[in-house]
């Protein structure tokens, strides 16, 4: 059996080895028993944060956004349905910069909604501002 990537559950943030011969969408954790995918982002914390964009292999798309921001407000639901449709492709995960400042400043992070694509701990991309679904489907899809 070969495996394809190493994925960290939006449950516990246990990492799991996804067998390449197995439909991803119906993976459970090897430790918690949960669904490795969901179909909505997650919420990112300092805590799990590095589970997810640092030691998994799936990419992690990240929206930076804040409550008080319109913008970030409208963009919520094509993060949504992109998060339902685009699973296993990607991983969804959403950090608001007021509740985690210290991962905000991280990533230097001046104005939200930012949308960051993380592969195995590196930005490979990165998006000010929110975008129309086709044009974020578009953006996504420069990095499969």
């Amino acid at each position: 059996m070969e495996f394809a990537m190493i994925i960290a559950c939006p449950a516990c943030n246990g990492l799991n080895r996804l067998p390449q011969d197995k439909p991803a969408l119906d993976a459970h954790c090897g430790k918690c028993k949960q669904s490795l995918f969901r179909g909505e982002p997650l919420e990112l914390t300092s805590i799990n944060f590095s589970a997810h964009a640092n030691k998994a292999e799936l990419p992690l798309v990240v929206d930076f956004w804040a409550s008080w921001c319109g913008p970030c407000q409208s963009f919520a639901p094509v993060f949504s349905q992109a998060a339902r449709e685009l699973e296993p492709q990607f991983r969804f995960g959403k950090i608001n910069t007021e509740q985690q400042q210290s991962l905000a400043a991280q990533f230097s992070i001046r104005s939200i909604p930012t949308l960051m694509l993380f592969k195995q701990g590196n930005v490979v991309a990165q998006q000010a501002g929110a975008l129309p679904k086709q044009a974020f489907y578009q953006w996504l899809s420069n990095y499969k």
